[in-house]
């Protein structure tokens, strides 16, 4: 028997390379560290590089920056997307704290490097985050780094407040209308002039609207260059320190980790200091200007007459959203609507929307009020005078609270179209149709058909079919006399072609050949040329595309049909059918 022999491979397996980077930060807490950046930028460098068995991929830094939150570290960022793209396989980093105050930052970030096969070393605390127990020492060590974070705060907000209650000011640095200048505030004269106008706009009567209109078709701008708003001037005329005192604590920070700020509305203690500085503002003049807010705040929209308002804004409310309704106009073929709308539909997030839907037409809005009021016409004082406010519970129902205590529940339906086909509007468009001058809707046969019966032109409508959309001309009075059918535009066409002895219907022959058309009943048509002449022919009914159906739909169909066609409804049909016999005698059968 042969003898065999394994043979071994003999080209050696080449070990592959780590990709390693390392993470360095230095917080916004303390300017000095133990370690600059720039030394353990080289530091890491050095030992990434000396490594035979790593591959350098990189040393990404955040410099300023606080450890408490992820989001705003742009280094930080950069390494997770690099480590997501496969481009990075052990991350190294001094300590936890220089990767993460927030615990819970830290411990979702190291979970999710370990899911995609990351490792990170956490070099003071000898912690490696695929060893067994490196997520429990993770979680106990994060937890004190987090809490030395929250103890720094609390230390520095001590020391704030300390210097608050001594009157010294921290953080010092200048704002809109003045400079600091040698640990002064020092008054800028081209932005104190704005000041002064803004407060004097205020006090003439003019809302913060007109002035931020004001400014911006003069183009004055804030420092910064942007445009003056509603919000940026509220700020100037709501604060104290232009009158030459400063009002000190008055945001603070919620939480360290988050930081969130908060206004200070008398959860912490504030401390006013007079005669800081150079005043801008008198605080005579500042102290009315805060009264005439309040007062305003108070009156609502109706304070801001620069608003287009009426005798129902601020009055009519949504009793699920809590907005008030909103007035609005809207132009239509040339004519100009009235509606309220809940506020909620222009506001960005409103959790479901508001339940209310559709608008409420002015017109409408005003003959419900005149008849819970019993008014001939409605008057503006009569209404503000007796009701309270307007609820609507549902579409196009109103609930009129008066002052009396009482309420009253009406209808204010939408008339839509009707409101705005006035005899002078319905002129206007009928001679633009007689002249063909870019109506809506308005085709060859326009002014064309005629009604015998009603004395009247046929109207166009569109239909939806299963392959589209077709026009059909009807009557468009169609009273109780009126025997007209509708027709259909193919059909119209088809039937016109032979008149004019075409091969295909020409809007441009039609034009220059017929000059109108009656239409009678049981589908006759006279044709009267512009020559003097009339013809009668029979309109052409296109035959009605039939939907196609399985031989298993036509036996469910036909199954549905035996069962519901039973031996009473059978005789009912019976009886019904020889009734309509006897009524209609010779002329039955006939259409």
């Amino acid at each position: 028997m042969a003898k065999i022999s394994k043979i071994e491979p003999s080209v050696p397996v080449i070990q592959q390379k780590k990709k390693v980077a390392a993470y360095a930060r230095i917080s916004m807490e303390t300017e000095r560290m133990s370690h600059s950046l720039s030394a353990q930028v080289s530091y890491y460098n050095d030992l990434i590089q000396k490594n035979p068995e790593w591959e350098y991929a990189g040393v990404f830094v955040d410099d300023s920056i606080t450890g408490t939150s992820i989001v705003k570290r742009q280094g930080f960022q950069d390494m997770i997307k690099a480590a997501d793209e496969g481009k990075i396989d052990i991350i190294l980093t001094k300590s936890i704290q220089r990767f993460a105050r927030n615990t819970v930052d830290l411990l979702e970030t190291v979970r999710h490097l370990k899911d995609i096969g990351v490792e990170v070393r956490f070099e003071k605390e000898h912690i490696n985050s695929m060893s067994g127990d490196g997520e429990l020492m993770l979680t106990i060590l994060a937890s004190f780094a987090q809490e030395e974070s929250r103890s720094i705060s609390d230390n520095v907000k001590w020391g704030i407040r300390k210097r608050m209650q001594q009157g010294i000011t921290n953080n010092p640095r200048g704002f809109f209308g003045y400079d600091w200048v040698d640990d002064h505030l020092v008054i800028n004269p081209e932005e104190a002039v704005i000041v002064k106008r803004i407060f004097q706009n205020f006090l003439d009567g003019k809302s913060r609207l007109e002035t931020e209109r004001e400014f911006a078709a003069e183009g004055i701008t804030t420092r910064q260059g942007y445009r003056w708003t509603d919000s940026n001037i509220r700020v100037v005329l709501t604060n104290i320190n232009y009158t030459g005192n400063m009002l000190l604590q008055k945001e603070y920070i919620e939480d360290p980790i988050t930081k969130k700020r908060r206004k200070n509305k008398g959860e912490l203690p504030q401390y006013f200091v007079e005669n800081t500085h150079e005043a801008i503002i008198d605080m005579e003049t500042f102290q009315y200007v805060q009264d005439e807010m309040a007062r305003r705040r108070k009156l609502g929209p109706r304070a801001n007459k620069s608003l287009n308002l009426t005798c129902f804004s601020g009055k009519i409310k949504c009793p699920y959203c809590g907005y008030s309704y909103m007035h609005e106009r809207r132009r239509k073929n040339g004519f100009e609507q009235e509606f309220w709308t809940c506020g909620s539909k222009k506001k960005k997030k409103v959790g479901d929307g508001c339940p209310v839907k559709g608008s409420i037409n002015h017109k409408s809005l005003k003959k419900a009020c005149c008849a819970v009021l019993n008014l001939d016409e409605f008057d503006d004082g009569v209404f503000l005078e007796k009701v309270d406010h307007i609820e609507v519970p549902k579409e196009y129902v109103l609930d009129i609270f008066l002052k009396d205590g009482t309420k009253q529940r009406i209808d204010a339906p939408n008339t839509g179209h009707k409101d705005c086909w006035t005899e002078e509007y319905r002129k206007r468009t009928s001679e633009k149709r007689k002249k063909k001058i870019g109506v809506k809707g308005q085709t060859v046969f326009t002014s064309k058909l005629k009604c015998p019966y009603c004395d009247c032109n046929f109207r166009i409508q569109s239909q939806k079919l299963k392959d589209g959309r077709m026009d059909y001309y009807r009557c468009a009075e169609h009273g109780e006399n009126c025997k007209c059918r509708g027709l259909r535009r193919d059909g119209l066409e088809a039937t016109l072609k032979d008149v004019m002895d075409l091969d295909e219907f020409s809007e441009k022959v039609f034009e220059e050949k017929v000059d109108y058309i009656v239409v009678h009943d049981i589908d006759k048509l006279d044709v009267h040329m512009r020559d003097g002449s009339m013809k009668t022919v029979r309109y052409i009914h296109p035959i009605k595309d039939k939907y196609p159906r399985s031989e298993e739909s036509l036996r469910e169909m036909s199954e549905k049909i035996k069962e519901r066609w039973t031996p009473e409804r059978r005789q009912k049909a019976s009886e019904h059918l020889r009734k309509m016999r006897e009524e209609r005698g010779k002329e039955w059968g006939r259409r």
